[in-house]
């Protein structure tokens, strides 16, 4: 076996193993709450009340992809429906991905279903990505106000946070400057290509914000009357679970399909609310796989439906 074939087999193989671990811990895991326990909250919910938590859930992923075409509204303007399928499929990727390898995924289906480059979409994907860590931290600090108090790592975090999208936005033009009187090169381009993607105007700063917002609001609060169905829990505190474990979408830190990670993050989130533990391990399983669910559907329905004004050029995923 020659050393280039040895390399593309081993990465393959370490994905397998961190499956196979993942998925051992969650057979575990179900084995010891009990299936029948498992699904014992579920019974308690109406089947008209779980339909609406979906639409919400489902209608968060249209509000993340308006914010995409939006933001590139020059190239997406009139191509919402493949702009959606983009964004459900980097949503289902990254749930499912570890190590946050599914957002690899957007600058990909970026190019190829629109040809925008790496260089424009890339350091867009990370503005996205501090926006939506700015939101999730601040509703959580909303959440931890009107619950147990404010932890001091929360104060760090909205130190940090709360100004970090504006002063890269003020930024943005002194460090184009500076990129701009360096000699001519590839690199030079790529950079200056990587800067005219952050927002040019005040305008594009608080459009992309009001989606970014308007995205976590419908998430965040759906996944916290849900995580209140599934345990005794109170809005302020189911509210600080579902952010617990949605920081951990957001960190590098993310097992294969977020099993273990994210349940862990619920659970810590609920640890001041005083929950025992078997409760609140089933409650952040149940709403881990509501989440998945969510995503999984979300995704049937863009392959499925398709629109009327959908462009005949569009390539699906995995297309060549």
């Amino acid at each position: 076996m020659t050393s280039s074939a040895h390399s593309s087999i081993a990465p393959r193989l370490k994905m397998l193993l961190m499956w196979i671990l993942a998925l051992s811990a969650l057979t575990g895991v179900i084995v010891w709450i009990g299936p029948d326990k498992l699904l014992a909250p579920w019974r308690l919910i109406s089947i008209p009340a779980l339909s609406l938590a979906l639409i919400l859930m489902v209608l968060s992923y249209a509000l993340r992809a308006l914010r995409i075409q939006r933001y590139f509204i020059n190239e997406l303007r009139g191509q919402f429906w493949p702009t959606l399928k983009l964004s459900t499929w980097h949503i289902l990727l990254n749930n499912f991905l570890p190590m946050r390898t599914g957002e690899i995924s957007f600058p990909v289906l970026m190019q190829r279903y629109f040809t925008l480059p790496a260089a424009r979409t890339v350091p867009v994907l990370l503005w996205f990505r501090l926006l939506d860590l700015q939101a999730i931290v601040l509703i959580g600090l909303l959440a931890a106000i009107g619950g147990m108090g404010l932890p001091d790592a929360w104060v760090i975090l909205v130190i940090i946070l709360l100004p970090a999208p504006l002063l890269v936005y003020l930024a943005r033009r002194r460090v184009r400057q500076i990129i701009a009187a360096r000699p001519d090169g590839k690199w030079r381009s790529r950079l200056l290509s990587s800067v005219d993607s952050l927002p040019h105007s005040v305008a594009h700063f608080l459009a992309a914000l009001g989606w970014t917002w308007a995205n976590w609001l419908i998430k965040l609060v759906t996944l916290a009357w849900v995580l209140a169905h599934l345990a005794p829990l109170g809005l302020a505190a189911a509210l600080a679970g579902a952010i617990g474990g949605d920081l951990t979408t957001v960190l590098p830190i993310h097992a294969p399909g977020g099993f273990g990670t994210f349940e862990a993050g619920v659970m810590v989130a609920l640890q001041p609310f005083g929950l025992d533990a078997a409760n609140s391990l089933t409650a952040a399983l149940n709403l881990h796989l509501f989440v998945l669910g969510s995503s999984m559907l979300a995704a049937l329905i863009v392959l499925l439906i398709k629109a009327p004004n959908q462009i005949k050029t569009e390539r699906e995923p995995g297309q060549q």
